[in-house]
């Protein structure tokens, strides 16, 4: 089982608004006609108000020659975290099958 971090991992966005486009010396509007799509998509990302798609990890990777999986990697890693925070109660609710199994030969001894 792999254990949640406490810290939200760093969405895509903000390594795109920190280091991706300053590194690069471009801007948002030039990074969003370089991949050829709408300046809105490329503000959202920034913004961490949207998430990394596989067309648009393949588009970045393009532009700042990575490999799609470590854009869709990281968006992953957040979206992960979000549940795992957003849902924690539900999930408090879940009987795992091996706890299930020991209630079962419990009440099989009775």
């Amino acid at each position: 089982m792999h254990t949640i971090r406490k810290r939200r991992p760093t969405h895509p966005g903000e390594l795109l608004r920190e280091e991706g486009l300053p590194a690069a010396g471009i801007t948002a509007m030039q990074l969003a006609q370089r991949m050829g799509i709408a300046p809105r998509t490329v503000t959202a990302l920034m913004h961490e108000k949207r998430g990394v798609t596989p067309d648009l990890a393949h588009r970045l990777a393009r532009v700042f020659h990575t490999t799609p999986d470590v854009w869709l990697t990281m968006q992953q890693a957040v979206d992960v975290w979000e549940t795992f925070t957003t849902h924690k109660a539900e999930r408090s609710t879940i009987v795992s099958r091996r706890s299930r199994s020991r209630d079962l030969r419990v009440s099989n001894r009775e």
